[in-house]
């Protein structure tokens, strides 16, 4: 049974590092960002609390994973921040800056008194002021694309898998609420900002850093639900029931966002004529 969740942890860990790497290289970075706030590392970390604990522990820790999602912005901000301040070193010393402050923020969540209801507001509010300090960092392109091999294609995964086995450990030696505030540690997110930051540059990372919380709001949705559905329907069914729901706020946001682009354009051709 070990062995099998080891295997199963590494091949799902692969799968989205490359599939999100693969995004931001042949699609854009822009939506390798959004998609990097769909649930994918916290997914995976909750449904094996659930699986190698229990139901209604995945369940608990699953309100603090989306207190955790502060904690995860903050670690996106910094990198940021970071990126933009050092010259030499820079993939090092914003990875530790982001690190650092990840775990400051957990410290600091982790004495808090929180409800349901405190934990949706958290994020979502923090989540709204990302988008308005990243609101100047501008969409770029991948143009010319780095040659992958099966080299490259391990060592991109090797870390996000290093990770994920680590976090989810947690609930072996911690309670629900530690073990919910690091399974919110972006765990494919980290990943491939620095298989970006490393093959291209941080302009690119600054793209994909931008639309997180946009995504992120997926994530909230996400972990709501398994705090609700996963006492009642089991890790199984309420997995494709959070999937579900996070996957119907990406369509409802592509499609709105989608029709107020077309707006924009349609109003600039009047202008112009």
């Amino acid at each position: 049974m070990i062995e099998l969740l080891f295997l199963v942890k590494l091949v799902v860990a692969i799968t989205f590092v490359i599939g999100l790497s693969f995004l931001a290289e042949n699609v854009s970075p822009k939506v390798a960002g959004i998609l990097s706030g769909y649930p994918t590392g916290s997914a995976i970390t909750l449904f094996f609390f659930g699986l190698e604990v229990s139901p209604e522990y995945a369940a608990k820790s699953a309100v603090f994973n989306m207190i955790g999602l502060t904690a995860a912005l903050t670690f996106v901000y910094v990198y940021y921040i970071a990126s933009r301040y050092f010259k030499k070193h820079t993939i090092i010393l914003s990875s530790l800056a982001a690190i650092l402050a990840y775990f400051a923020v957990v410290t600091l969540l982790q004495g808090l008194e929180i409800n349901k209801y405190i934990a949706i507001l958290i994020p979502i509010s923090v989540s709204l002021l990302c988008i308005y300090l990243f609101k100047d960092i501008k969409n770029i392109g991948i143009q010319t694309k780095a040659k992958i091999n099966f080299r490259i294609l391990f060592v991109r995964a090797f870390f996000a898998a290093l990770i994920i086995l680590l976090i989810t450990t947690v609930p072996k030696f911690v309670g629900p609420t530690w073990a919910g505030l690091f399974s919110a540690f972006p765990t494919t997110l980290f990943p491939l900002m620095i298989i970006i930051h490393f093959t291209y540059s941080k302009e690119h990372v600054h793209t994909i850093i931008k639309n997180v919380p946009i995504g992120m709001f997926s994530l909230i949705i996400y972990s709501l639900t398994i705090s609700i559905v996963y006492p009642l329907y089991g890790i199984y069914l309420g997995t494709l029931i959070s999937f579900g729901a996070a996957t119907l706020y990406l369509l409802v946001y592509t499609k709105i966002k989608s029709w107020i682009d077309n707006r924009s354009q349609l109003k600039e051709s009047n202008t112009a004529t």
